[in-house]
């Protein structure tokens, strides 16, 4: 099934360094941008991360320092990646948990400021999981009848993940060939930042999900402890994070 596009979507995945948001960075990125046409722009870019690319990395994207030593910093090319993906829908397979968080600290770390506000996400792994409980190897050998070649490359599992979301829908009667639809369906919570730090309650008020104020609304937390915001920007947490509780900081003002 084709998807039902209002407006451009990008298909896209990371390979890095490793999974901490915070200290590891980007060493691939490869995306599929599908038009409301049905017209697909694929790229696929390598990047040097500016550290070195552990070994235990590098085994599952077999991506090493000598393949990424002549390629730009992501700094070099933030700001045209930024303008490629302005105006889109964002897709991905665990994107909403990893790569979109990644992706936002990378963009912070450049100095570039991309509204991630107005896109919407369609995350594929948790429709998967809602639906199969599966990997995307297994999504990919059950959705599309194929096995994954390649699979940990960025491009193979961007291909998959715009192949599967299309057998999805081919697959389940009730699953909405509609982007917004699909974005609210791919969401675990309504997150208020990237992370999952904070997610909005039933009454949209902001609720801390972690710690010891796990539960509690944000803004009691901050009126009440306005040490913990200090605390909060002392810490190692993402950009994205921060802000969020920089913006319910400044209501409370």
């Amino acid at each position: 099934m084709q998807l039902n596009l209002k407006k451009p979507i990008i298909f896209f995945d990371l390979e890095t360094t490793g999974i901490d948001i915070m200290h590891d960075r980007i060493v691939e990125i490869s995306m599929i941008k599908v038009l409301p046409s049905g017209e697909e722009i694929e790229k696929t870019r390598r990047v040097n991360p500016g550290i070195p690319i552990p070994a235990e990395a590098t085994a599952v994207h077999h991506i090493t320092d000598a393949d990424v030593a002549n390629e730009p910093m992501f700094r070099q090319i933030a700001r045209s990646l930024a303008n490629e993906m302005t105006g889109c829908d964002i897709a991905g397979f665990n994107s909403n948990r990893f790569d979109i968080p990644m992706l936002d600290q990378e963009f912070q770390r450049a100095g570039v400021k991309f509204d991630f506000s107005k896109a919407r996400f369609v995350d594929v792994q948790t429709i998967f999981h809602k639906k199969e409980q599966r990997t995307l190897v297994a999504a990919y050998r059950f959705y599309c009848g194929k096995e994954l070649d390649g699979a940990h490359s960025a491009n193979a599992d961007t291909r998959a993940t715009l192949e599967v979301l299309k057998s999805q829908l081919d697959h389940y009667d009730d699953l909405p060939n509609d982007i917004e639809e699909l974005s609210k369906f791919s969401q675990m919570n309504r997150n208020v930042d990237f992370m999952g730090r904070l997610i909005y309650n039933d009454d949209d008020k902001e609720v801390i999900n972690f710690g010891k104020y796990k539960g509690k609304i944000a803004e009691e937390i901050l009126r009440k402890e306005p040490s913990y915001y200090d605390w909060i920007m002392k810490s190692d947490f993402a950009q994205n994070t921060k802000d969020c509780f920089t913006r319910i900081r400044l209501r409370i003002k």
